[in-house]
Formats: C-alpha cells, structure tokens, sequence
C-alpha cells in the first residue's frame, strides 16, 4: 500500500481540517496523475496520505484516502 507521510506543516494548518484535506487531496492528485501512476505503479485505492502532527495539543489525526475525498468522482 502506497503511503505518504507529511512530517511537518504550520500550525494554522495543523488547526484546520479543511486545510489538511485539501492539501491530501493534491498530494494524491499529483500521485495518480496519469503519467506518474502508470510509472510508479500507484493503485488510487491503496494511496493513503497521512499527517504526523501530534504537537501542540494537537491529536495525530486521520489519514485520507483517494475515496475519502471524493476524487473518485472527479475523472
């Protein structure tokens, strides 16, 4: 299974839910771009991003999923 792991990211960020779907939802985007797909052989319903974050208070939270973000919908 495909992993990515983001190790750092400002605290506003970290605060925001939104922010750290939306900057998931890039990563996987660039990831299962056609071309980098086929190459690195990246199946999108494997791809999991996650956020290491667990500072400041701040609970380690979920990871997101091609599916969770509903770019399965997109193509």
């Amino acid at each position: 299974m495909p992993f990515v792991h983001v190790a750092w990211l400002p605290k506003a960020v970290r605060a925001d839910p939104k922010v750290r779907q939306a900057v998931a939802g890039a990563i996987i985007k660039a990831l299962t771009a056609p071309d980098i797909a086929a190459r690195a052989d990246i199946p999108t319903d494997k791809l999991v991003v996650r956020f290491s974050e667990a500072v400041d208070g701040f609970p380690v939270p979920e990871g997101h999923t091609y599916e969770s973000l509903g770019l399965k919908d997109e193509k």
